[in-house]
């Protein structure tokens, strides 16, 4: 199967989105460019329940191709990679049932396949989860209510950052956060191989008190592209890399 690189981007929020359009319908957007938008809802430590918090978390995944979770922050770190790993499965997942389809017909599905060629093809998903290039941009917001939060997330990404590293494919990591001074998102961290850069440049993050969700996911689908036009010059001694969105 052809090389290709899995695009997510990884929206951490707390609350409700305030200001500008809807975000499950920018997160569609980004699903149309092949870019998976999964969410965590961070929940307070004394809070029940948020069901329009939830709601839209939900949406956005929803929308997005992606999955949601909510989390109280003592668990983010192992939330957030498994939300990760889980979007790859479910992505390659999507891909490989597109194949099969063409293959097989429009009526067969991975489900409805005999459960040993089931599982054959399960362990080629595994391992194309491996060996696949990972583009994560993480969306972190940094409204006001997330101010105690954000060391929790700190500490998560640069955990997402180190179980990665054990994959054959290449990872890449960006972090941006929002509402950014000027626009609806600020860079934190450029593409990086490793998060662990990020220990010096979290405690420089303000918070404010609007929640553009939606305007944030539009401006993040972009940096993909930017991103892209730049890999020549940084990356010239990683030569024939292929750009696809599964």
């Amino acid at each position: 199967m052809k090389k290709g690189t899995l695009k997510q981007i990884l929206l951490i929020t707390d609350g409700c989105s305030n200001k500008g359009e809807d975000p499950a319908v920018t997160a569609a957007l980004a699903k149309q460019q092949g870019i998976t938008v999964n969410v965590i809802g961070i929940l307070d430590d004394d809070q029940t329940e948020d069901p329009e918090g939830l709601q839209e978390v939900e949406d956005i995944a929803l929308s997005g191709g992606g999955i949601s979770q909510l989390v109280y922050k003592q668990a983010l770190s192992q939330t957030v990679q498994t939300v990760t790993k889980q979007a790859m499965t479910q992505t390659l997942q999507g891909f490989v049932n597109q194949e099969l389809k063409q293959i097989l017909g429009p009526e067969q599905s991975l489900e409805e396949i005999e459960p040993d060629k089931r599982g054959e093809i399960m362990e080629v998903v595994e391992d194309m989860g491996e060996t696949c290039d990972l583009e994560v941009l993480v969306l972190t917001d940094t409204s006001a209510s997330m101010h105690d939060k954000l060391p929790t997330v700190k500490e998560a990404l640069i955990d997402l950052s180190i179980s990665l590293n054990a994959r054959i494919g290449r990872n890449r990591f960006c972090i941006f956060s929002f509402p950014g001074k000027l626009k609806s998102i600020e860079k934190v961290l450029d593409w990086s191989p490793k998060l662990d850069s990020i220990s010096t440049i979290f405690p420089k993050l303000t918070s404010g008190g609007i929640t553009p969700t939606g305007p944030a996911i539009r401006e993040a689908m972009f940096q993909f592209g930017k991103k892209g036009l730049l890999k020549n010059l940084r990356d010239e001694d990683e030569p024939g890399v292929e750009e696809a969105g599964y």
